[in-house]
């Protein structure tokens, strides 16, 4: 049978919808069944690795780093093997304390934007590759059979017109350099389209932008999605805070000198336009109550505040200065509309502003609701994540995330830091709050856990798993008490998740928006960007890495982490059996929580047998028939030990061990990772590939980036018998060469290769493979697949089905 081409592991916004966005159907990975994991050491560091850190660059330097990017991106796109067509265009670039850098680029086709053809190319001592690596949107090649439109620029524009329209109620005419053509690529083969911006306004009065996007061959929509984020509320409840202010003369301006020149200003009930810098006599601002008139001060006060807040919260906590990072405030605006019971950040202004809710009485200012609408800008500043489908909940979720680190930061008695979203203000009128990130369906409508069709959704519940995710991250499973606020989060699979510290959980993903992300990532590249950012940060062995692992298994995303409980784990190898005069081996496994080597000691020994204090091997040939009680112990670099007891018998000469069977553990992977060691996500129920048999199989590579699977289970074969290993195989490819192996699947039994794969093998269904292991009699042999993918076009190295037959 064919397989589909694998399309895995690329791999207006506010606290209440304004409306209902359409999809874009973004594929994303299915849960996969979860082993149970060991706890993680309680509270480890969050302090991330130095070099591993974005710097603070001034505007000279930054633009010295584009400038410098903008010569090296022809190179680069020689390098990924992109078409004759294609260029790439420097959006920004981010360097980490080591030297690396994560340039991020946008694509273009014989001139045309790209929409979806986003990537980030890594280069630099802790970018994994001598060279580079990439984090591609869409890994497809870009291309189109004709740039010449079927479909009239006025024909599209009418029908995003209509689109608009019937989109709750959204009125308005495009603008006048509000379509352009485009190529889309946001999801599956790329095509010609255009791009509309139609503006007007949504049902609750809030500015509308739609960008649709429709196909120049066909006419139909391809997508839509909003510029304009909102955000609902009915109050204020900053309290006395302390603000910058500008003397000019003898009047004080509201004006924020000390975080980019960050200006509110007031709007008196208008809807457009920038309105009046706010300014005062005495520098004394509001009464600590909002009044119904249009130059009340108070909203002006928390609107500041937020902003004030939102600049120290990125500055201090990631060395972000300022949304688009690069100094500059952006500006408030309050008062806007009348009885506007809604807030929003606008791209376009790069602007907040602020509605006073019902009356005129409940200015929309609370500290989160600022937080969280700015937040918006940082992302779409940095992956730009596409407001519809899957991404879109991500979006949404960015800001909650972002919002609760501000609030945690701001440290205010009068507002404690939470998991709750929207707390303050109310909407509920019962003084729930708007969202819970320990459970977010307790509002009625987000989501715990992710599913296959979660990206249908509104991006205000389908945001759900990720702020899920975030708190399990942080916090972990189970009932406890935070700043009086109790909380009792579930897993999807039943299974307790340790936290890592809300402090780590927001570096990870920070650097995951900000390096990994791309406009169309969802849930499952979501997983692995947050995984790439927690190697980067604190190494792919720590308890940082393993939590990101278990909190996305607890939304039902990805396998669980198996990271070692605090001292050393060392796995039991069973009982063993062995002939007089027959070499033997025997790789004894352990692991420890704690960095730096491992010691290898044993007792009971069979005669003739030794183990190797660095590797842990045991190895020799018996000389004595006996049955012995075997001990071995593990000491790691802080002199914590584990042990292992198992016998050993061992049988006189000319005897044979052999009982016929199938010796592999698990060999289908039905029962998901028990018996394999295997990069996370390898097995898999991902429908982007099909099983050779059941639901499970292994499933390698096919990322289009520089990576690598492995794959692997240690079997003894006992002495005597003859062995057969054999598994299934498929391949599929992107690549289109016929004489270069770029992409390549090595098997080895121990250290001998048995075969090498590669892109050239691709074909359509799996083929059986077949090795005699007669060699390997009498010893414990580790069976080993390892795949390693280059820089562009993915391959799939799929795997399942596999025997270890002895007779």
């Amino acid at each position: 049978m064919n397989y589909p081409t694998p399309r895995r592991r690329a791999a207006g916004t506010g606290l209440l919808a304004a409306a209902a966005l359409i999809a874009v159907g973004i594929p994303a990975l299915p849960a996969v069944a979860a082993q149970p994991t060991a706890a993680l050491p309680t509270a480890p560091s969050a302090a991330p690795r130095s070099g591993s850190l974005a710097v603070d660059l001034s505007t000279a330097q930054r633009a010295e780093l584009i400038k410098s990017a903008e010569t090296k991106a022809d190179g680069h796109a020689k390098k990924l093997k992109l078409g004759a067509k294609e260029k790439l265009v420097v959006r920004d670039v981010v360097k980490d304390a080591d030297g690396t850098l994560h340039t991020r680029y946008e694509r273009t086709y014989d001139g045309l934007p790209v929409l979806g053809g986003d990537l980030v190319v890594h280069t630099g001592p802790s970018a994994g590759h001598a060279d580079l690596t990439v984090t591609f949107n869409n890994k497809h090649a870009i291309e189109v059979a004709s740039t010449t439109e079927t479909i009239a620029k006025a024909d599209a524009e009418s029908k995003a017109l209509t689109t608009a329209k019937a989109h709750d109620g959204k009125t308005g005419t495009p603008k006048a350099d509000g379509s352009r053509k485009v190529v889309w690529a946001g999801s599956g083969t790329p095509v010609l389209a255009r791009e509309t911006v139609v503006e007007g306004f949504q049902h609750d009065g809030t500015p509308s932008r739609l960008h649709v996007v429709t196909d120049a061959k066909t006419g139909a929509v391809l997508n839509q999605s909003e510029d304009v984020k909102t955000a609902t509320g009915n109050s204020m409840y900053s309290g006395t805070v302390n603000l910058n202010t500008v003397l000019s003369g003898s009047t004080y301006q509201l004006t924020d000198s000390a975080r980019g020149n960050h200006k509110t200003y007031n709007l008196a009930r208008g809807t457009s336009g920038t309105g009046t810098l706010f300014t005062d006599a005495d520098n004394v601002w509001g009464t600590g109550t909002a009044s119904s008139s249009s130059t009340d001060q108070t909203a002006a006060v928390d609107a500041a505040y937020g902003a004030q807040v939102t600049w120290d919260f990125y500055k201090n906590t990631f060395n972000r200065t300022g949304i688009e990072n690069n100094g500059v405030g952006a500006y408030s605006r309050v008062h806007y509309s009348s009885g506007y019971v809604n807030a929003f950040w606008d791209d376009s202004c790069f602007c907040m502003t602020y509605g006073d809710g019902s009356g005129n009485t409940h200015p929309l200012t609370s500290l989160d609701v600022a937080a969280h609408e700015m937040s918006h800008g940082v992302t779409a500043a940095t992956a730009n994540l596409t407001y519809s489908g899957e991404s879109g909940g991500l979006n949404e979720a960015t800001s909650d995330i972002f919002a609760a680190g501000a609030e945690f930061g701001a440290s205010s008695t009068a507002d404690p830091g939470d998991y709750l979203v929207g707390e303050k203000i109310n909407i509920n009128g019962d003084g729930t709050p708007l969202r819970y990130m320990d459970k977010p369906s307790k509002d009625g409508g987000s989501k715990d856990s992710w599913y296959s069709g979660i990206g249908s959704i509104d991006v205000h519940y389908s945001s759900g798993p990720a702020n899920h995710m975030f708190y399990l991250l942080s916090e972990g499973s189970g009932a406890k008490t935070i700043n009086g606020v109790s909380y009792n989060s579930p897993t999807a699979d039943g299974v307790a998740v340790a936290g890592i510290g809300r402090a780590a959980a927001l570096q990870i993903w920070y650097k995951a928006l900000t390096t990994y992300m791309t406009s169309s990532t969802n849930y499952a590249a979501a997983r692995t960007a947050s995984l790439n950012a927690a190697t980067a940060l604190y190494g792919a062995s720590s308890a940082q890495y393993a939590g990101v692992a278990n909190a996305f298994a607890g939304i039902g995303v990805g396998a669980h982490a198996t990271p070692p409980a605090n001292g050393v784990t060392v796995t039991n190898p069973g009982s063993r059996t062995a002939v007089v005069g027959t070499a033997t081996s025997l790789q004894i496994q352990a692991s420890s929580s704690n960095a730096g080597a491992l010691t290898y000691s044993a007792t009971g020994l069979p005669a003739g047998l030794s183990i190797n204090s660095s590797t842990g091997l045991i190895s020799g040939t018996p000389t004595t028939a006996a049955t012995y009680s075997t001990t071995v112990t593990v000491r790691d670099s802080a002199s914590q030990t584990g042990t292992a007891t198992f016998s050993w018998t061992v049988s006189p000469p000319g005897s044979s061990t052999c009982t016929a069977g199938q010796k592999l553990t698990n060999p289908g992977f039905e029962s998901g990772a028990t018996g394999w060691s295997a990069t996370s996500g390898v097995i898999t129920t991902d429908p982007g590939q099909a099983a050779h048999g059941g639901s499970y199989k292994a499933w390698m590579d096919g990322y289009g980036t520089t990576h690598t699977d492995t794959l692997q289970q240690s079997v003894t074969i006992p002495a005597g018998c003859k062995a057969t290993f054999t598994f299934w195989l498929h391949i599929d490819s992107d690549e289109t060469t016929t004489s270069s192996q770029y992409d390549k699947l090595t098997v080895t039994a121990g250290s001998t290769t048995l075969a090498t794969y590669s892109n050239l093998n691709k074909a359509s269904g799996y083929s059986q493979k077949s090795f005699s292991l007669n060699s390997f009699a009498g010893q414990t042999v580790t069976l080993k697949f390892n795949a390693a993918e280059d820089v562009t076009l993915q391959t799939s190295f799929v795997v399942d089905d596999t025997a270890l037959n002895v007779s």
